[in-house]
């Protein structure tokens, strides 16, 4: 009887021995992992669009006229004002044109003048009778076609002296002269490329936006007005005068879905050339932003998850809808609330069902170390 009891007691032991290490084994095996819950804030951020950017004026300069460069008053690179002579093309032909052009209304006039006293006689003598009213009227005819061959040459005059005026070529507004092709003595023909000139005071920025995008700026500057934007240069420093947003274009290109918008910016330094490279800046706001790291996500076939730690520590992987990505955060629009418990780090080494010991942090500490 006593060595049954002691086999018993032993047995007891033995159990009790085993059960203890298994729940040991069990507490040793869960992993340590941080979580948090997303938070809701009101949140602003930038969106980068590529711009390019433009001369308020950048027009060509070109020849009217054949002939060769008889002078350059400029150099390139250096800003003139408006009216200030540039070139000059050779004109002694056309000098010529217009000597005779002169000649020839000066001859116009001393015929009219004579046609004149013709029908003047002629009035007197058909007054007395002594000529018929034909040869009154043919001298009427005589002056009228006089006085047309003076207006006749008058034009030609005057169109050889436009030809004279084309000439000298003078720049059309304030600005800066760009590459000077041709130089003294070339021979040119009429609409020959000399220069462009572009006025830099201020510039223009084209870029495309999104649709959504575009209904978030229309929403955005509809509650506060904003008007003020950044341009980022080539070497990612801000421009040192903001802009604004002038116009929008009226449809939306069919293949990429994107509208076009055409922001002004000050350029009083003339830092900005004419096919410069930049970035717009736009700030969006989202009121009562529901945010979670980026990092506590993973993707599987196009879908955005998280994984949830349901009451008993037990990891589920839940997908959710991302309204806006941001730097580092995601804006979620559903599948997720305040109260959730979403793990953190090391979601590449969990599967669905998995336990763990969750270790809590705020989410305003990990998203200040972002």
């Amino acid at each position: 009887m006593n060595k049954i009891i002691l086999i018993f007691v032993l047995v007891l032991a033995i159990g009790t021995t085993f059960s203890c290490n298994s729940n040991k084994s069990e507490k040793i095996a869960l992993e340590k992992y941080p979580t948090t819950n997303p938070i809701l804030v009101d949140t602003t951020f930038t969106i980068d669009h590529v711009a390019e950017i433009q001369s308020l004026q950048n027009v060509e300069i070109r020849t009217k006229i054949n002939g060769y460069i008889e002078k350059i008053y400029v150099d390139e690179g250096k800003p003139v004002k408006a009216g200030q002579l540039l070139f000059t093309i050779s004109s002694q032909t056309l000098q010529k044109d217009v000597l005779k052009a002169k000649a020839m209304v000066k001859n116009a006039l001393a015929e009219a003048k004579t046609a004149e006293l013709d029908l003047q006689n002629i009035k007197t003598l058909a007054n007395k009778n002594i000529v018929s009213k034909t040869e009154l009227e043919k001298a009427q005819a005589a002056y009228t076609a006089a006085l047309a061959r003076i207006d006749e040459y008058r034009a030609n005059q005057s169109s050889a002296e436009i030809q004279v005026s084309l000439t000298k070529i003078k720049a059309p507004f304030d600005g800066v002269i760009n590459r000077i092709p041709f130089k003294i003595g070339s021979l040119i023909n009429e609409g020959t490329l000399l220069t462009t000139i572009s006025n830099n005071s201020s510039v223009y920025a084209y870029f495309n936006v999104s649709e959504k995008e575009y209904l978030q700026f229309k929403e955005q500057k509809k509650e506060n007005n904003a008007a003020d934007i950044t341009l980022l240069l080539a070497n990612n420093k801000a421009h040192a005068y903001k802009g604004s947003i002038e116009t929008i274009e009226g449809e939306f290109d069919k293949t990429t879905g994107n509208i076009a918008f055409r922001a002004k910016f000050p350029n009083p330094d003339l830092l900005l050339k004419h096919g410069s490279s930049g970035k717009i800046q736009l700030t969006n706001t989202i009121k009562k932003a529901l945010l979670i790291p980026q990092k506590a996500s993973f993707e599987i076939q196009d879908k955005v998850y998280v994984y949830v730690v349901d009451d008993n520590n037990i990891v589920r992987a839940r997908n959710i809808e991302i309204k806006q990505r941001i730097q580092h955060l995601y804006v979620i629009e559903s599948g997720l609330k305040t109260s959730d418990r979403i793990i953190y780090e090391g979601i590449q080494n969990l599967k669905e069902g998995d336990k763990i010991f969750p270790e809590t942090k705020r989410m305003q500490e990990l998203i200040s170390k972002l």
